[in-house]
């Protein structure tokens, strides 16, 4: 029966290992194209300046930033209008990339995007475009920032799995 229970534990260990590596060691981001919007999810402090580097390399008509609670002072200077170009800073309802594909579905529709950007870390990609897409239903590219270093990674490591499982049996915008 310890055998059992021991060869179950270490199977457990392997999947979770594994998925892990498929969802933090492959990338699943695309190149960013000439959207109708950059939007920048909440989150980890390397996403926003890939954000603004995309509104300059890719002439961005608009970047919109999901606020953070604590906000950077890139992100204040978003919001306050003080960038080379337009932004629209919100918060998503609730605060979780669910909130945020909802948000992204409604501003798709009320300003008739076709195209929408969307940056987020890169263990994030696989996981955020399942959400999105169920409330997004035109062109999306995901691009990855670089991941957070340290024990923000490690958590990530760990949650995000599960945060998957979650969403898949959560299903719908």
């Amino acid at each position: 029966m310890i055998r059992i229970v021991l060869t179950a534990a270490v199977l457990v260990v392997i999947a979770f290992v594994a998925l892990d590596v498929w969802l933090f060691a492959i990338k699943h981001d695309q190149a960013a194209v000439r959207a109708d919007a950059i939007v920048v999810l909440s989150g980890s402090k390397s996403r926003l300046p890939l954000g603004v580097r995309l509104m300059r390399d890719h002439d961005g008509r608009l970047l919109v930033v999901s606020r953070n609670d604590l906000p950077s002072r890139l992100e204040q200077d978003a919001c306050a209008q003080r960038l080379p170009f337009r932004t629209l800073c919100v918060r998503a309802d609730p605060f979780s990339t669910q909130g945020e594909a909802r948000l992204i579905g409604r501003l798709a529709h009320a300003r008739g995007w076709h195209t929408v950007d969307v940056v987020t870390s890169q263990f994030h990609v696989f996981r955020a475009r399942l959400i999105i897409e169920r409330c997004y239903h035109g062109r999306l590219v995901m691009v990855g920032a670089p991941n957070p270093a340290g024990i923000d990674l490690v958590r990530s490591l760990v949650l995000e799995p599960l945060k998957l499982v979650y969403h898949e049996l959560r299903r719908g915008c």
